[in-house]
Parts: structure tokens; sequence; C-alpha cells
């Protein structure tokens, strides 16, 4: 099989939104990071050094021969599973959540490390037989039980966002894969009356759909993120405040750095800059598609696929979550939102993809 050069494309739209994201973490961060730790550089440098990690990680992966990775898929799962164990027994917990896994000055966040590896690992099971992901037996069940125990333990930090994207892609994987229409139906009518018990069973929960449906109704509660948030995306016009110029990162908007940059970048930069930066998105799934499609092999389809669903996923429900399109969860915008674990994942991901690209018939 004769490789070819990298899909140039994808890795300069990746390294464009690791920029904007360096000068947006920066911009959003500065004021709350100078009150918190005394130095308003904080988030910056810290997300800058992950990024140069990141591109180690990307530039590795991308070298790295993507077939390789059937045989590591087994392992890669299992060191993700013992790394959610472990952060439920030795995590740092931080507003009531334990998400977080210190070892020595460097915090990882095991969910994010699962993604990745059941995405591996779907398309190592998936792709050893064609008619497998049509067997219920074969195909649905391994797959759901891996995702199942998988999802327990991330509820259990708690973490229902992502343990909901472990669930849309092992869905969407395994539709892509050939499953039966009828098993996804059943699938997904067994997850909606799942999420509506969990939902009831958390009070936090409920209240977030209640402020999803009227936020004004309780603004300085439940509501108030979404407000703060709609506030910056409206104060932003066409053409923004002008970069730095936000007024609700000086502490009115919560995880303005993380969860909720999009609603900065909607302030500073406008409406055209938000929406520039969703058609750099866009950019890169496309791309990622045409990889995906043009893969010379059953696992690279379904690994590429994979890759990229996550990344749509991610960038779907953070835009919906800061526009009060779906109820407020946390969800970071991938390559942009501040987080080592989060960018590092994402960027040797890309990795990943490129190496796919080289043996694609996509131009």
């Amino acid at each position: 099989m004769n490789k070819k050069g990298i899909d140039y494309p994808i890795m300069f739209i990746t390294l464009l939104l690791v920029c904007i994201g360096i000068v947006m973490v920066f911009s959003a961060s500065f004021y709350y990071a100078q009150q918190k730790f005394d130095d308003s550089y904080y988030f910056f440098k810290r997300q800058s050094l992950w990024a140069i990690v990141g591109l180690f990680g990307m530039l590795f992966m991308s070298n790295f021969d993507y077939k390789k990775l059937k045989k590591f898929s087994k392992l890669l799962l299992f060191l993700s599973f013992l790394l959610l164990v472990a952060v439920l027994l030795f995590g740092t917990e931080r507003n009531n959540a334990k998400r977080w896994l210190y070892i020595g000055p460097i915090s990882i966040q095991p969910s994010e490390i699962a993604k990745l590896a059941i995405i591996v690992y779907l398309a190592d099971i998936l792709s050893v037989d064609r008619k497998r992901a049509k067997s219920f037996w074969k195909g649905i069940i391994p797959s759901i039980l891996v995702m199942g125990i998988f999802f327990f333990l991330i509820m259990k930090q708690p973490n229902m966002s992502t343990a909901v994207i472990l669930a849309m892609l092992t869905f969407v994987m395994l539709f892509l894969a050939g499953a039966r229409i009828w098993h996804l139906v059943i699938l997904v009518s067994t997850g909606a009356i799942g999420g509506v018990a969990l939902i009831k069973d958390a009070t936090y929960r409920l209240k977030r759909i209640l402020a999803f449906r009227d936020p004004w109704s309780d603004p300085k509660d439940t509501g108030y993120q979404t407000i703060q948030s709609l506030y910056s995306l409206g104060s932003g016009g066409w053409f923004g405040m002008g970069l730095g110029a936000s007024r609700q990162k000086f502490l009115y908007l919560p995880y303005s750095e993380t969860d909720f940059i999009f609603s900065i970048i909607g302030e500073e930069l406008g409406f055209v800059g938000a929406t520039l930066i969703i058609l750099l998105f866009l950019g890169l799934i496309w791309r990622g598609v045409r990889i995906a499609i043009t893969a010379p092999d059953l696992f690279g389809t379904l690994l590429a696929s994979g890759i990229i669903a996550m990344i749509g996923i991610q960038v779907m429900l953070n835009i919906a979550v800061v526009t009060n399109t779906i109820p407020p969860t946390g969800v970071p915008l991938p390559f942009i939102s501040y987080g080592g674990s989060s960018l590092f994942l994402f960027m040797s991901s890309i990795g990943v993809l490129l190496n796919i690209s080289k043996y694609s018939e996509a131009t």
C-alpha cells in the first residue's frame, strides 16, 4: 500500500484553532487568573505548554501506523478503565465531582482518554467482520457492555455530559458499521428511558431542565450562567466589542475560559468571528469525513469516523449549551477551551486522522 502526504488542510485548521484557543483562553481568563492565582498569565502559560505537548502527540501519531492501533485497542481500553477507577478512589474533588487525577504537578482527566479508548476498541471489534455489527449478540452486546461499564464509572464522578458523549459515539459507530436499524431503535429507546431516570434521580439535573426552559425564572441561581452567556453573545453584535474587551469575563460568566469560551468569542469577535470559528470546524469535519470514506480498510473508516464524530458532537453540544439550545452541561469546545487533557486528546486524535489520510484516496 503506497503512502502519500498527510491531509494538510486538516493540520492547518487544527493548528489555527489551537492558536485561536490560546489567545481566547488568555483573553477570557486573565482577570480571573489575576484574582485567584495572582498571575494573569496562569491559564495562558498552562494552555500554551499543553499545546506544545499536544503538537508532539499529533506529530507522533501522524507517523504511527494507525493499523498497529488494533494491537493496542484492548490494552488502551484496560488502562482507561484503571484510570477511571483510580480517579474515583484517589481523584481530586472540585465542585462536588471527582474528575481529575493528579500525577505530580500534572492533572489528567481520565474520562477524556476514555473517549479515544472506546473509539479504537469499537473500530477494532467491529472491523473484524463486516457482518458483526448486524449481530445483536456478537456486535451490539459487546459494544454496549463496554460502553455501559465506562458510562457507569463516569457517572459516578459524576460527569453526565461525557457519559452521554460516549453513548452517542457508540451509537454513531454501530450505525456506520452497519448495525440493524431496529437494534438501534431499541438502543435509542432504552437510552431515552435511562436518561429520564437519571434526570429524575438528581435534583440538580431537573433544575437545569427547568432553567433551560425559562432561565429568567431563577436568574440568581439555576438560570444565572445561561443568562450571562446570552448577555455575552448578545453584546457582541455583528463584529464584537474587540479582542480583550469582554465585560462578562470579569467574574460575571462562570467558566468563561472553559465550557463557555464560545460566549466570550461571540462577545469579543461578534457574529462574524463566531461564524468563522464554526466554519473552521465544519471544514475540519468535512475533510475528516472524506478521509473516513476513502480509508483503505474498515478499521480506518471506523477509526476516522469515530474521531470526527467525537469532535463534531462536542462542538455541537458546546455551542448548543452556550446559546441555550439545550440544557446547560459541561462540555469543552475542542482545541479552544482551556484544559490540558482535552487539548492533548484532540490533537493526538487529529494525528491519528492524519496518519489515515496518508493511505486514503482523498485529495
